[in-house]
């Protein structure tokens, strides 16, 4: 029997090797949106260095920062003083009769590089040295972070939990050295992620809501989208909100319908009068594309048909004429069995599609593409 540490140490977590996790959080980071396509594909080729590779990118701009000065913040603070600054506490001031002995107490904000950003910076740094295998990268990640330390940053190692929202409240940020150095700061933290995990918890097949491995897998599609598509004339939605079209209903009704929310939409829109246009609907789905039916007859899920059916019928009257061709895609995982079936359900084509992840980096790259690439 392979323990969990016996099987991450070979390179896989339950099935899937690690190079491919690693290769899913790229996909699903913002690093991966902030970059080139040069930078992209040179991650995308070597997924068993993607840490080191991350590693070289964040130390580049830490440097870079520390040379330029590093981006500074406010902090607020309490203090007693022989001055006035800021704001006077006037309970405090009273209360320690301070202006006896001719101080007052004040509230003020204060400059500092001691701030979140710079925080996750220096964490990401020292967990990148503990992942990384080249021991001069390893050695870089610590003087860099220690550069930090003495210019003030203090140590804080729940910075990861924070890393999420400074990158999100920083997506309008003209400086896009900085947004790519927190981008690369926040991909590591999660790189870190099958280390720490046991087993094959972290993509064990298994209930959406309770599986993390399902929500990496949905975002690492998307982001895959996002930063390749774009380029190529489509827009794409994630986590896209349909209204049901109700004709007739008593408000309580319309209360208590569902929500229907797409994973990800991809979208072109006719060029001119051209008949080009298309909308892809794609459900992402973290369980095997076939289940077995009676006899132990092998199906494709009928819960998920019934799904997209949803989808895609509930909004030809939508006033929306890609909608009435839209076509609907359940994309599931696999370890070795590759599915791309489709038929044409009362107008809409709706394929059933995998993504190999036991495979290379360019062969999951090529499956997740001939998504889009099909002819209509």
């Amino acid at each position: 029997m392979t323990t969990a540490t016996e099987s991450i140490a070979a390179g896989f977590i339950g099935r899937i090797p690690v190079r491919n996790i690693w290769l899913l959080l790229l996909y699903a980071s913002q690093l991966y949106r902030e970059l080139p396509e040069t930078q992209r594909v040179e991650l995308e080729e070597a997924p068993d260095d993607i840490p080191e590779l991350v590693a070289e990118l964040l130390a580049n701009a830490v440097d870079r920062r520390i040379r330029r000065n590093l981006t500074v913040g406010y902090r607020r603070r309490s203090d007693v003083l022989n001055r006035v600054r800021g704001r006077i506490d006037l309970l405090r001031t009273e209360r320690g009769q301070l202006l006896q002995r001719g101080q007052v107490a004040c509230r003020f904000d204060e400059l500092t590089i001691d701030t979140p950003r710079n925080h996750c910076v220096k964490e990401a740094l020292l967990l990148l040295a503990k992942i990384v295998k080249r021991e001069p990268l390893e050695r870089r990640c610590r003087e860099l972070a220690a550069r930090l330390g003495s210019a003030g940053v203090r140590n804080e190692p729940d910075a990861h939990r924070v890393s999420g929202h400074i990158l999100r409240s920083g997506a309008g940020w003209t400086d896009a050295e900085e947004r790519q150095m927190l981008a690369a700061a926040r991909l590591a933290f999660d790189l870190a992620i099958p280390t720490e995990q046991s087993g094959n918890a972290l993509l064990a097949m298994a209930d959406r809501d309770a599986n993390p491995g399902w929500k990496l897998y949905e975002h690492a599609v998307a982001g895959f989208y996002e930063a390749v598509l774009r380029d190529r004339g489509w827009d794409v939605y994630h986590g896209r909100h349909m209204s049901w079209h109700l004709e007739q209903s008593e408000p309580s009704v319309r209360d208590l319908m569902p929500q229907m929310i797409t994973d990800i939409t991809l979208e072109r829109r006719p060029a001119g009068n051209a008949a080009n246009g298309r909308r892809i609907v794609i459900d992402t789905k973290f369980m095997s594309p076939v289940t077995s039916g009676q006899q132990g007859k092998q199906t494709f899920r009928s819960g998920n048909i019934y799904q997209m059916y949803a989808y895609l019928r509930s909004q030809e009257d939508a006033g929306d004429l890609l909608w009435r061709t839209a076509t609907g895609v359940l994309l599931y995982p696999s370890l070795g069995v590759d599915y791309d079936e489709a038929a044409t359900i009362q107008g809409h084509r709706v394929r059933f599609a995998t993504v190999d992840l036991a495979v290379d980096a360019p062969t999951i790259r090529r499956q997740l593409l001939r998504i889009a690439d099909e002819e209509p």
